[in-house]
């Protein structure tokens, strides 16, 4: 009876989901014809912050209740979809043009964001201090402390600040499309973040209780069900704007959500509590750089073409059946 209640409240939230998202993307995009934004800009930073509404949630809340597995996994599970599934789906249903802003400036700084919480929190296995051999996956092998935390929360405001000046150095042209009435368009925004994350938290909720059912770790929890969970605001934003032809909107939503959830919400979450990190959260850290890395092509076309599509999807499937294997 449980897991019945479970699988109707799964779908009860995907469904706002999908409405909440249509809604936040039609909002965000009349706000940014209105102010004469770039979309990329708009999916940089209002949308990639409605959208990760679940992780900072999940996120902050294990971190205060002792979860740290799930903390940290739920992250970087979070990017590995965001960035191999919500781009791969988008490029398979319409291959996806890449701003320069993005090739140039956010993809990199996602990558040597990844590297400075790996280089981080894997500290004692670089310099030897806990040897490789030997050690558990579920040893724990480093820490994000307060330093750490600080220090990203401090880049994500300077990266913040550097895209409102961009924006007000360079807005966009008139479109020939109309814009709705401000208030309209934030009551749009507003309405369709409340219905993400209610279908976000439902999404999580229950996805975590049918699969703890089935005797999976926290860490497994945390990259997958929760990560895909938390993650589907991101899809189901990124597809409706993909559809709509809103590409700034939707590749812009999953770099932008993927910077906030290792600059801001780690940060947020490891300054309330310092996260303990074991063996295979650094491990799943490097395979996140390895993916942004083995992408990093994709993007340079300018282009994410449906053969690279594929491409990412198959290496998600690689890295989720890694992660359950091991």
């Amino acid at each position: 009876m449980q897991i019945f209640l479970n699988i109707v409240l799964l779908i009860i939230g995907f469904a706002a989901l999908i409405k909440g998202a249509d809604f936040f993307v039609d909002g965000s995009a009349s706000l940014a014809r209105t102010f004469r934004v770039p979309g990329v800009i708009i999916g940089l930073t209002i949308v990639a912050l409605g959208t990760s509404a679940p992780e900072l949630a999940v996120s902050t809340s294990a971190a205060i209740g002792g979860s740290n597995e799930i903390a940290l996994s739920n992250v970087v599970g979070s990017n590995l979809f965001n960035l191999l599934m919500v781009l791969g789906i988008c490029a398979l249903i319409r291959p996806i043009p890449i701003d320069r802003g993005i090739i140039k400036r956010d993809f990199p700084l996602s990558i040597i964001a990844s590297a400075a919480v790996l280089l981080g929190v894997g500290y004692a296995l670089f310099t030897g201090d806990i040897p490789l051999s030997g050690t558990a996956m579920s040893d724990k092998v480093g820490m994000v402390d307060r330093p750490l935390s600080i220090g990203l929360l401090v880049v994500f405001v300077a990266y913040i600040a550097f895209l409102i000046y961009m924006a007000r150095r360079h807005p966009t042209v008139e479109s020939g499309e109309e814009a709705l009435p401000v208030w309209k368009s934030a009551l749009l925004i507003l309405v369709g973040v409340a219905c993400i994350v209610l279908g976000g938290n439902l999404v999580v909720d229950n996805a975590k209780s049918i699969a703890a059912a089935f005797g999976m770790s926290e860490t497994l929890i945390g990259l997958t069900v929760v990560a895909f969970g938390t993650s589907l605001p991101e899809l189901v934003t990124s597809i409706v704007a993909s559809r709509k032809g809103e590409n700034g909107l939707a590749v812009g939503n999953v770099v932008g959500s993927n910077l906030f959830n290792l600059l801001f919400i780690l940060g947020v979450s490891a300054t309330i509590h310092p996260i303990e990190v074991n063996f295979a959260s650094v491990i799943d850290l490097a395979i996140l750089i390895a993916v942004s890395v083995i992408t990093l092509p994709f993007a340079l076309t300018k282009k994410i073409s449906r053969a690279e599509g594929v491409v990412m999807v198959l290496l998600y499937a690689a890295t989720v059946t890694f992660a359950i294997i091991r």
